[in-house]
């Protein structure tokens, strides 16, 4: 089973050479601690910065230097900072190649529900909506089951979509599934998880083809 880092190990693996990417709040952020030797990435903020590098050490904070989730960030050689606007042209202009979101909900058809929980308040909805709308590759990163134990890929979300039929790819602390003719494809299983194990935390219908691998992260 992963951890929080573990996933984002994992999903860094998605990454390639020359890809812009935006990276959501939670465990999204986490991806550019693990970038892959060799490879340029430029990562990319809704809050108006392209080239945020790693976390910073207590050495490195600048206050100033912040995602859009407000937590403080580094900026690689070169990196540019603009306005909001800008930063949304470059988004509703399906300039980023990959976009990874944290979700509460995945559907089997890839629907997502991330920004809201009807009865608690929230600051807004962000720039998820905008994502889900422009991106053609979208990777959520999250916790299978929530607090309680149940199921986050379900058949159907019962929170507040924030987009329709968007996801393509998941990564949990127990597989990594795609979402494939409505339904979710296990794709690996995280060390020392089970396809059981897997079967009984997925609400949603799963495909299990062939012996499924571990990941290798």
């Amino acid at each position: 089973m992963l951890d929080k880092h573990g996933i984002a190990k994992r999903i860094a693996q998605e990454l390639r050479d020359g890809w812009y990417v935006n990276l959501g709040i939670g465990i999204p952020t986490l991806i550019a601690n693990y970038v892959p030797e060799g490879l340029q990435v430029e990562f990319q903020s809704e809050n108006g910065i392209l080239g945020m590098g790693p976390f910073p050490t207590e050495e490195e904070v600048d206050a100033d230097l912040i995602n859009a989730g407000k937590q403080t960030i580094t900026a690689m050689p070169g990196a540019a900072i603009f306005d909001s606007a800008t930063s949304f042209a470059m988004i509703r202009g399906k300039h980023i190649h990959l976009t990874v979101l944290g979700a509460m909900e995945v559907a089997q058809n890839g629907d997502i529900a991330n920004w809201k929980i009807p009865g608690r308040m929230v600051k807004g909805m962000g720039g998820a909506m905008d994502l889900v709308a422009s991106a053609d590759n979208i990777i959520v990163a999250m916790m299978h089951t929530n607090k309680k134990g149940y199921s986050k890929l379900l058949k159907k979300c019962t929170l507040p979509l924030t987009g329709v039929g968007c996801v393509t790819k998941i990564v949990t602390n127990l597989a990594v599934l795609e979402v494939d003719s409505g339904r979710f494809k296990l794709i690996e299983r995280a060390p020392g998880v089970t396809v059981y194990d897997i079967e009984k935390a997925t609400e949603g219908e799963l495909i299990i083809d062939g012996d499924i691998p571990e990941m290798n992260i």
